[in-house]
């Protein structure tokens, strides 16, 4: 990854123009760079990074997006619609469908309303 790759997708992604975009990130040259850090503020999209040095601040989205690229096909989409389509269906089958071990067996929704309940 380079900093031509991370603006070039940037680019790609303000053709669209989505409101209430965050895009997050490690504290990496191409993701601190000013270009970079410009265009998002430009674009009214919201930089979220991990802390300096805590690599445990962005393991939880490391093991979402881990999952996601083992449940994701991609192989189908032809545009940017049929590729968002696949990304949320299989969002929500991960947060409302898929039951995991390590939280009684609940999906993470359900896992959510539990503690709600706790409280």
């Amino acid at each position: 990854m380079n900093l031509q790759l991370t603006n070039t997708a940037l680019n790609k992604l303000f053709k669209e123009k989505r409101k209430g975009l965050m895009i997050h990130s490690d504290q990496g040259h191409h993701f601190t760079h000013t270009s970079y850090r410009n265009k998002l503020k430009e674009n009214g999209i919201t930089q979220s990074m991990s802390r300096k040095g805590t690599c445990i601040d962005n393991s939880p989205i490391e093991c979402f997006f881990g999952h996601l690229k083992d449940l994701i096909d991609v192989k189908d989409c032809k545009t940017f619609e049929e590729l968002e389509k696949e990304v949320t269906n299989k969002i929500n089958y991960y947060n409302h469908r898929r039951p995991q071990l390590n939280i009684n067996k609940m999906t993470p929704s359900e896992y959510r309303k539990h503690l709600e309940l706790l409280v």
